[in-house]
Formats: C-alpha cells, structure tokens, sequence
C-alpha cells in the first residue's frame, strides 16, 4: 500500500457526506487529520477554501500536493490510491459498472430522500418533507429487494457502493423515516458496523 504523506479531511462530522469520507479513510486504516470546518460561520465561503473547492462543500480531501472535492469523487480516490487489491473499486468493467450505479444512487435518491429529510427535521432546512419522506421509502423499499439477492449491494463483497449508501440510511431515523419495515437494510447496516476500522457516524441529536 503506498504510504499516506499528509492526509486531510475537511468536513463536518454530522454531514453524511463527510462521513462516508471519513469511513473509507477509516475502513482503510489511513492516518489523517480531521478539519472540522465551521460551516455555520460560513468557513466555507473564506478565499482559502474556495481555494480548495470552488463549489464551497464539504467534503474535501488533501493528500500531499493532490486536492479532491466531493465525497464520491474521495471515495474513488482513495480506493484507487490506497487499495491495490481492488476490492473496493473493482476494474473489471461490468462489476466496477455496478458499483458506479449506485455512487450515483448516493449522489440522487439518497440526497433527494433521506439527506433532504434530515436535513428539514434537524437541521431546520426549508423544503418538502413529505416529498423527501416519500422519496426515501421508495429508496428503502428498493434496497431492501436488492439486500434479498446478497448480503452487500453488488454481491458478496463490500465495495465503494456500500460505503457511498450507508450513512445517510443509517441516520435515516434522524429525518423521521423508520426502518423497521426493512429487515434486509438493517442487516446490511449491521454487517457494515461489524467491519473491522469501522467508524460510527455521530448523533445529531
């Protein structure tokens, strides 16, 4: 595994998205430093870290002299850097199409229903909750058929797909969505937890 120079995480620890950075860090057993960026004082909007992502969103990953913004965009990174066996990012092409397909499930149905509804009901975010309610069941409800086919979301193995999908479902009773009715999400959430370097995402409330 190459070696980590200077590893930075800027976020916030009660951002799903900064989480799921965070975990892959976690998971890999990386050493790094945690910057918690003041986003309620608007750090975010400072010249310096426009500088490091013009879009002004947390997650952003330092490595040495390489920049990486969006928690995605990390999540790749990082398998690609520092996991030579490709177990989190597959390159065979049809197994590493699957795991894309559900990084893009992180960046859509996940941020349309249980971000958004968490987002409303702890954070005081304006928007449609019950639009965001009901995205969210139907994401359940779509996990929880996949999770009947395999104990990870594309097979077997944990990959990126499993990280990318699990923070925002683990926290989805912080925006008032239960997860009773999904038996196969809360053993997925279960098997995820039981990992080795497994990082818990805190409480907001």
């Amino acid at each position: 595994m190459p070696e980590s120079p200077n590893l930075t995480l800027y976020g916030l620890r009660l951002s799903g998205h900064s989480h799921r950075a965070e975990l892959m860090l976690s998971l890999l057993n990386l050493s790094y430093h945690f910057h918690a960026v003041d986003l309620a004082a608007g750090e975010q909007h400072t010249d310096e870290f426009h500088r490091l992502n013009v879009f002004e969103t947390v997650p952003v990953l330092q490595d040495g002299d390489v920049t990486i913004a969006d928690s995605v965009a990390i999540l790749v990174y990082l398998a690609l850097r520092y996991d030579p066996s490709r177990m989190w990012l597959p390159s065979e092409p049809s197994a590493a199409a699957q795991v894309q397909r559900w990084l893009s499930v992180a960046q859509g149905p996940v941020f349309n229903g249980p971000c958004t509804a968490r987002l409303i009901k702890i954070f005081g975010l304006p928007g449609d909750y019950e639009h965001a309610a009901a995205e969210s069941k139907r994401l359940l409800e779509r996990l929880d058929e996949t999770l009947t086919q395999s104990p990870f979301l594309t097979g077997t193995t944990i990959t990126l797909a499993d990280v990318a999908i699990y923070s925002y479902i683990a926290k989805a009773p912080e925006g008032e969505v239960s997860l009773e009715p999904y038996q196969n999400v809360c053993a997925w959430l279960n098997r995820v937890e039981a990992l080795p370097f497994f990082l818990p995402m805190p409480a907001a409330n």
